[in-house]
């Protein structure tokens, strides 16, 4: 009979070190994969709005050379049309005058980019803080950080403490107001999507609803057409309408930070934003070596002034 076809008789004793040998070398394999690729990947997230890791990065990794920016060698800048004072000046946000262009030259030299290397891009707000890829490496148009918008994007540090404001005509009994409570029946106004509609909703809770613009021109125009007998704006914006655009209005009144911490306005970036640690790191240089105090009090009016609404 034909025996080509028959099993042939093996022992299992060969077979068991051999598959040891290769399950040890997978394993082997594999710690080397994971210790190389947790070494090189973002950690989890920290809570701050950003994937990164729990230290700071070197600063070898975040200079001009190494930084992935949206275009090599350059560091593009969002910011809203028109550019506000006193954040900007002339509504021209590459021309390095008010608060946030001055902010934004320093932060790139603390990086290691010239002035020639900033390219600036004209951002929506509501563009800025939504979901999905970014054109911009980052963004300064006074956007406050809030866990609701860490969501969809990074921010950086926070670079500016800020509050909100009321403004209104000189006239109108609305400027008589010296508590969220006389506000309440007041016909307020606010910008779409920023912190001042939050504290005209969430704090003021107002008996009527609030007239909600697209851009603070909307809303300052409003307020001379008597269309709104008060507005909320942040309060260095409030000193300049007052002092340069609506000179019959005055400020009401400014609010506490709540819960004890500080609203914020911070860099926006793109969500999981490699730059995200660099730019936190320059930001928190700046306030530490006191550039941010000095260019606050060069570009943005005094807060003392303004009766703290209760």
């Amino acid at each position: 009979m034909p025996v080509a076809n028959r099993p042939t008789r093996r022992t299992a004793t060969p077979a068991a070190p051999s598959t040891a040998r290769r399950t040890a070398l997978v394993a082997a394999c594999l710690a080397v994969l994971l210790a190389a690729a947790t070494g090189c990947a973002p950690q989890d997230d920290d809570g701050s709005g950003s994937s990164k890791s729990s230290a700071a990065p070197p600063a070898a990794a975040c200079t001009k050379g190494k930084l992935a920016t949206q275009v090599p060698g350059k560091l593009t800048v969002g910011t809203d049309k028109p550019a506000y004072a006193p954040w900007f000046q002339d509504d021209a946000p590459s021309n390095g005058k008010g608060f946030e262009s001055a902010v934004a030259y320093a932060l790139a030299e603390r990086l290691g980019y010239d002035r020639a290397d900033v390219a600036w891009q004209t951002v929506p707000f509501n563009t800025a803080v939504a979901p999905g890829a970014k054109k911009f490496d980052v963004d300064l148009n006074q956007v406050s950080v809030s866990d609701e918008r860490r969501r969809a994007v990074d921010f950086s540090s926070g670079y500016y403490d800020v509050r909100q404001a009321v403004i209104a005509l000189k006239d109108s009994p609305a400027a008589k107001a010296r508590s969220t409570a006389d506000l309440k029946h007041v016909k307020l106004g606010a910008q779409v999507g920023t912190t001042s509609l939050d504290v005209v909703n969430d704090v003021i809770k107002p008996g009527e609803r609030p007239a909600v613009f697209q851009k603070n021109d909307y809303a300052k125009t409003a307020l001379k057409n008597g269309q709104v007998e008060a507005i909320v704006v942040d309060l260095p914006t409030a000193f300049y309408i007052t002092s340069a655009e609506i000179q019959d209005a005055r400020i009401v009144g400014q609010f506490e930070a709540g819960g004890g911490k500080p609203e914020q306005f911070g860099l926006v970036l793109d969500k999981g934003s490699r730059l995200t640690s660099c730019v936190s790191g320059a930001v928190d240089s700046l306030r530490k070596d006191g550039t941010l105090a000095r260019l606050e009090k060069k570009w943005l009016s005094e807060a003392a002034d303004a009766p703290v609404l209760k």
